[in-house]
C-alpha cells in the first residue's frame, strides 16, 4: 500500500476479519421488506487510537484485540488485556 493509505487499510482489514470470524452478516438494503436491524460492529476508540498511534504511514504490525458479542448479536472490539 502507499504510505499515506496504510492506517485506513489496517482498519478495513480489522473490520473484515472481525466480520468474518464473528459471523456478522453484511447489511443488505431491502426496499419492500422491513426486517429487524442487522447486527452492528463497534470498534472501541482505544483500538482506533492504537492503530493510528504512529500516524497514517506506520500502523503497528500487530495488535491484540478482544471481540465480544452481546445478546442482540452486536459485536464490540476492545484491546486485549495488558495492551
Amino acid at each position: 500500500m502507499p504510505a499515506n493509505k496504510r492506517a485506513p487499510r489496517a482498519m478495513r482489514m480489522l473490520r473484515s476479519f472481525i466480520t468474518k470470524h464473528m459471523k456478522l452478516e453484511a447489511r443488505k438494503e431491502t426496499e419492500g421488506e422491513e426486517e429487524e436491524e442487522p447486527a452492528r460492529l463497534v470498534i472501541d476508540n482505544e483500538v482506533n487510537l492504537k492503530v493510528w498511534s504512529r500516524g497514517i504511514e506506520k500502523p503497528p504490525r500487530k495488535i491484540r484485540v478482544r471481540a465480544a458479542k452481546d445478546k442482540e448479536g452486536n459485536v464490540t472490539v476492545y484491546l486485549a488485556e495488558g495492551d
